[in-house]
């Protein structure tokens, strides 16, 4: 939903958006985790090989694309064969399909750790994704479904720059009382 309002934002604002990998399976491979979850994180990490090996081998200009190709058919989609839907994306966004060989390999996890790291670096290890910086500060989200569209989300990222730019502003929160809507 994040990644949906902000390329809404993109066209209503002057703001340059730089796609970054970020894992909830690597942010959750040590926390003691419900059963269905650590499932859900277990397979995760299939798609974030792929995608990094992607980032790595032709270019960061490939993450969002990519990204996007994954999350439409996983989330949108309801879809679970994870192996299916790498190969259609991979497809999808013209990259190779031998890139689908790294869902199954640790071979390139430094730099996905890495680029993780520089997430929560920037917001630390109690918190998920997404994570988004605006002038130099980041915050844990925003969560929202559906994402706000016009108007709305152009108010949510004048919101978003305001709150960031607070000194010491941490935190908002209230309980997700909605499954993701993809309107």
């Amino acid at each position: 939903m994040t990644s949906r309002w902000l390329l809404e934002v993109q066209r209503l604002r002057a703001i340059e958006v730089r796609w970054h990998v970020m894992s909830l399976s690597v942010l959750n491979e040590h926390r003691d985790l419900p059963e269905s979850y650590r499932r859900l994180m277990d397979d995760s990490w299939a798609a974030v090989r792929v995608l990094i090996a992607a980032q790595e081998m032709h270019g960061a200009e490939h993450v969002r694309p990519l990204y996007d190709a994954l999350g439409t058919r996983r989330h949108p989609g309801g879809r679970t064969d994870t192996s299916a839907i790498i190969r259609e994306a991979l497809d999808e966004v013209g990259l190779p399909a031998s890139l689908a060989s790294y869902a199954d390999t640790d071979e390139l996890d430094e730099p996905l750790r890495a680029s993780h790291g520089e997430a929560t670096a920037l917001v630390g290890e109690d918190v998920g994704t997404p994570v988004v910086a605006v002038n130099g500060v980041a915050l844990f989200g925003p969560v929202m479904t559906p994402a706000p569209k016009g108007d709305d989300a152009a108010r949510l990222w004048d919101g978003l720059v305001l709150v960031t730019g607070v000194p010491g502003f941490y935190e908002l929160k209230r309980t997700r009382t909605a499954d993701p809507s993809f309107d």
